[in-house]
């Protein structure tokens, strides 16, 4: 059976083709600047990799382009559209209303409706999810269609992790509550930790790092507490987003700089993080070439990121009243071996001991010291896989 994955952006489209006999993924793609020119990037495996520069006004042309590119004579890997036996949308959150994947009941249905309602609580994702929805319920009618939320794997979390101390009857009426981010990620490594460690009820602290960040307590398989929070905004620094900050900074800043409501979430989502501490980049790997030729705004930047991974670890152990593994993940915590290796150090008193030389080594997976009583883990993560697992099941009728 072929599951089609795709991921949404506000210009951007990407698709990955699963072969899910195999669990395998056959074919993927990206399409860019959407509504602008429009480019497209298509990969399938064994294949040469195309590129074309095609016009895209909507997401819906995107969408037509990729099902041409999956079923292209030459480049493709598919003979027809009817192959694709589902489509799995990631979902970056679902708010209370969708806890789990679940498959959307029409175009004028109830899910529909509900991930409308989640607008504000992700407001840079959600719209682009609605439109990458609507274009492939567009182009492949009839094609069962599911939504797979990053928020559904920190549902587990227990009532003191996820709620804030602010005046209840106003939470409860907007639904104002920690809800977590990057959830299919954390789920995927966590429980390829735990299938290391041969441990089910293993404590393992899972760090998503990339440009979003998110770090997640994960005890016997489910997630207990984790780094973001309302929105994708709390939590670690990141690129261009805060994270967590004193909340009498919003209102200090607003009245001093003239800054209305409805900018100060530009400001703290687009402006602040790597690129407005270092002045330089919202990509680390930038900051840290500056760093490496004396700026030291971009050298503060990278410190606090290290600082505040390792504060993570040291709270969730605690939470957890133990640890036996931490997993780096994503794009920094796969590739930047320095900032695993800053984040790691002096945890000796945890049982955290890194091995320098296997932390320096590309695609090393155990990057812990023979001697660490702590496990040290570096998972590629694999969002796309777990979407088309998902869907997978849904469609079938199987419990995830």
């Amino acid at each position: 059976m072929f599951i089609l994955v795709v991921n949404a952006g506000s210009s951007s489209l990407k698709y990955q083709l699963f072969d899910m006999d195999r669990e395998e993924m056959i074919a993927k793609g990206l399409c860019e600047r959407i509504g602008i020119d429009g480019k497209l990037t298509h990969t399938t495996v064994g294949k040469e990799k195309v590129k074309k520069d095609i016009p895209m006004p909507t997401h819906t042309e995107a969408v037509k382009v990729a099902v041409e590119c999956l079923t292209d004579k030459e480049f493709g890997c598919i003979s027809d559209m009817s192959q694709i036996s589902a489509v799995g949308h990631r979902i970056v959150s679902g708010g209370p209303w969708l806890i789990n994947s679940v498959q959307i009941d029409g175009p004028d249905g109830k899910v529909l409706e509900d991930l409308h309602k989640c607008f504000d609580l992700a407001p840079l994702h959600t719209k682009a999810h609605l439109q990458g929805i609507e274009g492939c319920m567009s182009i492949m009618p009839g094609v069962p269609q599911v939504l797979v939320m990053d928020t559904a794997f920190h549902q587990t979390m227990p009532a003191q992790a996820y709620t804030y101390p602010i005046d209840y009857e106003t939470a409860q009426k907007y639904a104002i509550r920690r809800y977590g981010a990057h959830g299919t990620s954390h789920r995927y490594v966590s429980g390829k930790a735990i299938e290391y460690l041969g441990n089910k009820n293993a404590k393992i602290v899972t760090c998503h790092l990339g440009n979003g960040s998110s770090i997640s307590a994960v005890d016997g398989g489910k997630c207990v507490d984790t780094s973001m929070g309302l929105t994708p905004l709390e939590g670690v620094i990141m690129g261009s987003r805060c994270g967590s900050i004193d909340p009498a900074i919003v209102p200090f800043v607003m009245e001093r700089e003239n800054i209305p409501a409805d900018k100060m979430g530009d400001w703290m989502n687009k402006k602040c993080g790597f690129l407005g501490l270092s002045g330089v980049s919202s990509d680390l790997r930038d900051v840290r070439e500056a760093a490496a030729n004396g700026n030291e705004r971009a050298k503060l930047a990278l410190d606090i990121l290290a600082y505040q991974i390792k504060k993570y670890i040291g709270a969730y152990a605690a939470a957890m009243n133990g640890l036996d593994c931490v997993v780096f993940t994503a794009g920094i915590g796969e590739n930047d071996d320095e900032m695993r290796a800053a984040a790691m150090k002096d945890m000796e008193f945890y049982g955290i001991k890194l091995d320098a030389e296997k932390n320096k080594q590309r695609g090393c997976f155990e990057i812990h010291a023979d001697d660490s009583r702590v496990k040290i883990l570096v998972i590629p993560t694999n969002e796309e896989l777990v979407i088309a697992s998902d869907t997978l099941a849904i469609v079938t009728g199987k419990e995830i």
